[in-house]
């Protein structure tokens, strides 16, 4: 995991549900075919728009809802880093195991707007508006989460330290 990270932001609103994320019917495709239609009733076209680098901001209780593995969809668009008012605690978890930094930064959400330029420091807890300066300080992450970011994931971590199979 890279510690700092830099992209493109793209803002989303508070209350952000799994199912708007992660739609059902998307759950019988692949990955790379699911993805395409995460946000398309909040953000018809959005998909097509996300470059690899690019961090999804979010108001409040991001990711309500279901387990859904929203995660490896985000990864599979190039989605970096997600940073929020508040996270969804289910949704959050899944984020972390799954090796996608996600930081806390109440505020985050009104501090920036499409296509703003955000810088964040995973290690350090704080984003950035490159575009106006503006600095939110985030909620640190826990040694163990970061050691498990750094990682890529839960399992990649538990098969470095040998608890699992090199081949899961």
């Amino acid at each position: 995991m890279v510690t700092r990270i830099t992209g493109r932001a793209w803002v989303v609103g508070d209350s952000v549900t799994t199912d708007a994320l992660y739609p059902a019917f998307a759950m019988k495709l692949p990955v790379a075919e699911a993805a395409r239609h995460v946000l398309y009733e909040l953000r018809p076209g959005w998909t097509e728009q996300v470059e690899p680098g690019d961090i999804l901001i979010a108001g409040r209780n991001l990711g309500l809802g279901s387990s859904r593995p929203v995660a490896v969809l985000l990864r599979e668009l190039g989605i970096a880093a997600l940073a929020a008012d508040e996270f969804n605690s289910l949704f959050l978890r899944n984020c972390v195991n799954h090796g996608l930094p996600a930081l806390t930064v109440p505020g985050v959400r009104g501090a920036f707007a499409d296509g703003d330029i955000a810088r964040l420091d995973v290690e350090a807890s704080w984003i950035e508006n490159a575009t106006t300066g503006d600095r939110l300080t985030a909620g640190a992450l826990p040694p163990l989460v970061l050691d498990i970011l750094e990682a890529g994931g839960i399992l990649p971590k538990l098969v470095r330290e040998g608890y699992l199979p090199n081949d899961v």
